[in-house]
C-alpha cells in the first residue's frame, strides 16, 4: 500500500468517525480497499498453486463433478 494511499485512508477514517464522509468519498474509499485486496488475493493464489504438492482443481471442476452424482 502506497503511503499516499495510507495517507488518504486516514483521512476517510477520521471523516467517518465525524459523519462528514461523503457517499463519492466513502465509493472511492471502498474501490481504492478492494483494489488493495484483488491485488493481495492473486499474489497469494500464486502462492498457493507454486506451493502446493499436487494440483489444487477449481471450484467449477469441484462443482462439475458432484453433478454427476
Amino acid at each position: 500500500m502506497s503511503p499516499e494511499l495510507q495517507a488518504q485512508i486516514q483521512i476517510w477514517r477520521a471523516k467517518a468517525l465525524n459523519n462528514t464522509l461523503t457517499e463519492s468519498e466513502m465509493a472511492q474509499a471502498i474501490a481504492a480497499m478492494r483494489a488493495d485486496r484483488m491485488g493481495a488475493a492473486h499474489a497469494s493464489e500464486k502462492s498457493k498453486v507454486k506451493n502446493a504438492k499436487a494440483v489444487i482443481p477449481s471450484a467449477d471442476d469441484l462443482l462439475g463433478a458432484l453433478d454427476g452424482l
